[in-house]
């Protein structure tokens, strides 16, 4: 499972680069958080504020072992910035996966 957290700007482009490398589905959600970007203030009718969760877009794909790398790379080139807040990808390995629909289990399942 390869779940990464991006800006949510860059996920047109997540989403395509993954879909180049073999990607066949992903889920997506709407996140808030914080990490060394601390959040930042605001001005909202004369008061001045601290956000401290930003808004940012999780996405995890179910992917066979052989590519997770290319996953890497594509998610990596696709949200990359350069600037602060870019984003994490987290690689964990998944127990078992099974298609409700068919029955299907492990890679067959993906």
């Amino acid at each position: 499972m390869v779940s990464a957290v991006i800006k949510p700007f860059k996920l047109d482009e997540v989403r395509e680069a993954l879909s180049g490398v073999g990607v066949q589905g992903i889920t997506v959600t709407e996140v808030k958080g914080f990490g060394r970007q601390k959040g930042h203030t605001e001005l909202y009718r004369g008061a001045e504020y601290v956000v401290d969760f930003l808004p940012k877009v999780k996405i995890e794909a179910a992917v066979a072992d052989d590519l997770v790398e290319r996953v890497i790379e594509a998610i990596e080139g696709a949200a990359r910035t350069g600037k602060i807040g870019d984003g994490k990808i987290f690689v964990s390995p998944l127990e078992q996966v099974v298609r409700i629909r068919t029955g299907e289990t492990g890679n067959e399942a993906i």
